[in-house]
This record gives C-alpha cells, sequence and structure tokens, in this order.
C-alpha cells in the first residue's frame, strides 16, 4: 500500500462553490474538515459525504465507537445532492411507503435528537396542490395551467441544509470518524479470500476496509454498478427576493408549508425564514454521472428551463408578477424503475452496500437509511426486500 497522504481542507461556503457550472445554491456549510491522513486501513469506508454517507458515519461511531469509520468525499461534504437540495423534508418515498420502511420523519426526528443537531427542521405539513377538485379555504390559487390550488395536507416541512450538512459532519468528526475531502474514490479491489476485505483507491492513496458503504447517489455510477441501471438527472430550482408577512400572506405561503404538485406541468417549492421562496421545477437529462458533471445550467436546456420557470413563477400570482429572483442552482437526483430507493448490497461483494436514488424524498430519507445502513453493516438489521433492484 502506499503511504498516507494529508490533505487541505477548506470550509465549504459561499465562496466556494465546488461546482460552479451548477449555480450557487443559498445554504452555507459552515464546518472545516482537518487535515488528516488517509488510514491505511478501517473497519468501515464511506463512499460520499453528503447526508447518506455522514449519517451513516456518525451513526456507525455512535453504535461502536470501538469501529473505525472513514468518510471519502471527492469534493467538499454536502458538495453533491446534499448541499443542493431545497430542504423539502417529507414522508415515505418517491414511490409511496414501503413495506417496513417506517415512519420516516419520526425517525429523522429522533435521530436528529439523539446526534443533537439543530438544523431548523419545522414540520407544519405539506400541500399537495393541482388543479382538480381543492379543499375547502384553501389558502393557495395559483395560476399554472388551470388553477392550482391546495387538494391535500400530508406530512411534511423544511430544513436548512447546510446546517444538517455541517451538524451531521461535526457529530461524526466529534465521535471520531475521519472525514476525507478531495480524495474521489477511483476503484475499489475485492479481496475474496481470508479475510475478506476490500481495497479502496482515493486520491493515490490506498485504505483496507472491512465493509463499505456507497453513498454517492447521482455520482460515480461506475463504482456502484448503477451505471445504466438508474437514471441520473440535474433538478433545478430559483430562489427569490424576500417578501413580506402581507404578500406571502396573499399567495397563500404565509404558514410556512412546503409545496408539491401532483399533477403536470410538476413545480415545487419552499419559503426560506426571511421570507424569501425556492421553487423548482424541471429536470436536465445525462446519459451517465461524468456528462451530469458538465452540465452548464447558463447554457442550453437548462438554461431554456430556467427562463420557462421563471416566467411559470411570475405568472401564478399577481403578487409574483415583478418579483425579482437572486439564485439559479442544480442539483444531481437519481431515478430508479419503480422510483424506490437502491438500498442493496453490492453486486460485487455482500460486504458492501449501495444506497442512494431517492427521487427527490433525499433529505429525510437520506438521514433515515444512512442510519439504517449503520445498523445493517454492524449486523443489527437487514436490508429491506424493496431496496434491490431487478435482475
Amino acid at each position: 500500500m502506499s503511504s498516507a497522504k494529508s490533505h487541505s481542507a477548506q470550509p465549504l461556503n459561499s465562496h466556494s462553490n465546488p461546482h460552479p457550472h451548477w449555480g450557487a445554491p443559498p445554504w452555507h456549510i459552515d464546518f472545516t474538515v482537518r487535515s488528516k491522513p488517509v488510514p491505511s486501513s478501517v473497519d468501515f469506508a464511506i463512499v460520499g459525504g453528503g447526508f447518506t454517507g455522514l449519517a451513516a458515519a456518525a451513526w456507525l461511531r455512535r453504535l461502536a465507537p470501538e469501529e473505525s469509520v472513514a468518510v471519502f468525499e471527492a469534493d467538499r461534504i454536502g458538495a453533491g445532492a446534499s448541499g443542493r437540495t431545497g430542504g423539502m423534508a417529507l414522508a415515505e418515498s418517491a414511490a409511496g411507503d414501503l413495506p417496513g420502511l417506517g415512519n420516516v420523519l419520526g425517525g429523522l426526528e429522533r435521530i436528529l435528537a439523539e446526534l443533537d443537531i439543530d438544523c431548523d427542521l419545522s414540520l407544519p405539513r405539506a400541500f399537495e396542490i393541482g388543479r382538480g377538485k381543492a379543499l375547502k379555504n384553501s389558502p393557495l390559487h395559483w395560476n399554472d395551467s388551470g388553477t392550482l390550488r391546495v387538494v391535500k395536507k400530508v406530512p411534511g416541512g423544511t430544513l436548512d441544509p447546510g446546517k444538517l450538512a455541517a451538524g451531521l459532519a461535526r457529530v461524526a468528526d466529534e465521535r471520531g470518524a475521519t472525514i476525507i475531502e478531495r480524495f474521489p474514490v477511483t476503484q475499489v479491489d475485492w479481496q475474496r479470500r481470508p479475510p475478506v476485505h476490500a481495497v479502496v483507491h482515493a486520491g493515490g492513496s490506498q485504505c483496507s476496509a472491512g465493509k463499505i458503504l456507497f453513498a454517492t447517489n447521482a455520482l460515480a455510477l461506475e463504482l456502484t454498478s448503477l451505471a445504466g441501471r438508474a437514471e441520473p438527472k440535474l433538478t433545478l430550482a430559483v430562489l427569490t427576493e424576500p417578501m413580506d408577512e402581507k404578500r406571502l400572506e396573499a399567495i397563500g405561503l404565509a404558514g410556512g408549508n412546503p409545496f408539491y404538485t401532483v399533477d403536470l406541468p410538476y413545480l415545487w417549492g419552499r419559503c426560506l425564514r426571511d421570507g424569501s421562496v425556492i421553487f423548482g421545477a424541471g429536470l436536465v437529462d445525462a446519459d451517465d454521472s461524468r456528462d451530469l458533471r458538465q452540465i452548464d445550467i447558463t447554457t442550453g436546456d437548462a438554461r431554456n428551463l430556467f427562463e420557462s420557470i421563471e416566467r411559470r413563477i411570475h405568472n401564478l400570482h399577481p403578487e409574483l408578477r415583478e418579483i425579482k429572483i437572486t439564485h439559479r442552482w442544480g442539483g444531481p437526483i437519481l431515478f430508479r424503475e419503480n422510483w424506490r430507493p437502491v438500498f442493496m448490497p453490492h453486486p460485487q461483494s455482500k460486504n458492501a452496500i449501495v444506497l442512494g436514488a431517492y427521487a427527490g424524498h433525499g433529505v429525510a430519507l437520506s438521514v433515515y437509511l444512512g442510519a439504517w445502513a449503520a445498523e445493517a453493516l454492524l449486523g443489527q438489521r437487514k436490508l429491506p426486500p424493496w431496496g434491490s433492484l431487478r435482475k
């Protein structure tokens, strides 16, 4: 094995954007990863430093403090989907409830409480909005290919993704996990002879790992064997200027409820604490994760979609006619054929787990399933049957 290498670290914040061609989200990840050498061996290696990987690392160290854990992040913590999400915490999965899934939002609250993480979680319920029969006294009446109104209120809410990523990283670090930024994993060698382990190649260094969690979601699909078996895309969002209470009341968002349409054309969003509102719509296609990284939101399909989103926003309600847009950004998202998450053993080893493909429900689900994955790696819990891909 090669000798251990040190690495420099800077906080990911508004002045440090790992993917500038994807635009700048409004979140701030206030955590500086301490420079540490790549360990020669660990009990558990985690590939991916987003919500899933950081939650798994923190939970592993909580359950088994005697076991060593290393998180390998190709860029900065939260640089992928986790730092670019809209921060909507939704119940269940994108495919609805699944056998044995349990209470996702309740589980999220429990995990955050156990790890003592404050990420501004608020669960006022979410608005499902549509162009059909509405609830009586719907607070929301928008013009968008028909009249959009609230058709149902469901469990859900919002949180600050930057605070969540920073909080998970801080807990994992304080409990002894090694977090390594700017060290992309390029290859894993699977060792078949006892003692069974894998050799993780990252940034020119090597690390022997007893077990591995792949938490790269829409990125590095070649490592997870999901290339060609799940669809990576870039989801788009914008942020408006702050609005006062009177304007928020007029557009139906004074209660802070996040929203998403139940019919097409799709639209989702949520308010921030300063009264600004995130609106999201549109997906930019990519053949694989390498193509995804090359998408520039200022050109081509992405630029056209942003212009369409902003026209829609300005036409939703008279109070939004002249509203200014302050941020445009995109974030990676991954779908499988039935919209269920991927949560399965890696095809190359029963000692490795692949977790991701949340299809827009990743904010709460990633933390909840990340803790579940930690328990599975420790042999304390089984993987769900719905997490495997069709053969």
